[in-house]
């Protein structure tokens, strides 16, 4: 379960990530640490983010978090790209990686297959679709165990 400040970190590093060409992906709160752990992922919406997409939306996010003075103790704030290797999980992930390359593992095979790679094209409350070199895939969600982005190069 999220943290609950979690919303309101969200409604703030929206609009900043938004001013610096940025979208935020996730976002988690990890108080087991001491200090917290503030961590914001972040994807540039136009090339491959880098250490300075990350560096700029640092400083802007923790300037915005300070003033609106919503976590009154110490914590560190990471902020990071979401990497190759991330599973999708939330609605949020499903639509900021839209037609970007995922491998869909089944419990069971569907069609014959345990595995399914192609662009992701959506997902709803019965499946999620990929598109492979034009071709529609359906994936019943019932039976989807993972879907993971992969590497934009090895596509």
């Amino acid at each position: 379960m999220p943290h609950p400040l979690i919303p309101q970190v969200l409604e703030i590093a929206a609009p900043v990530a938004a001013q610096l060409g940025l979208d935020v992906v996730a976002a988690v709160f990890q108080t087991n640490q001491n200090p917290p752990v503030l961590r914001v992922d972040i994807r540039n919406l136009v090339q491959d983010t880098g250490l300075n997409d990350c560096e700029q939306m640092s400083h802007a996010l923790e300037a915005a978090l300070e003033a609106a003075n919503i976590i009154p103790d110490a914590y560190v704030l990471e902020i990071s790209s979401p990497g190759i290797s991330r599973f999708l999980t939330t609605d949020r992930e499903f639509i900021s990686f839209k037609g970007f390359l995922v491998v869909i593992t089944t419990e069971e095979p569907e069609a014959g297959d345990r595995t399914w790679a192609g662009r992701l094209v959506k997902r709803d409350e019965t499946a999620v679709y990929l598109s492979q070199k034009g071709r529609s895939v359906t994936v019943p969600r019932h039976l989807i165990k993972a879907v993971q982005l992969v590497d934009q190069d090895a596509g």
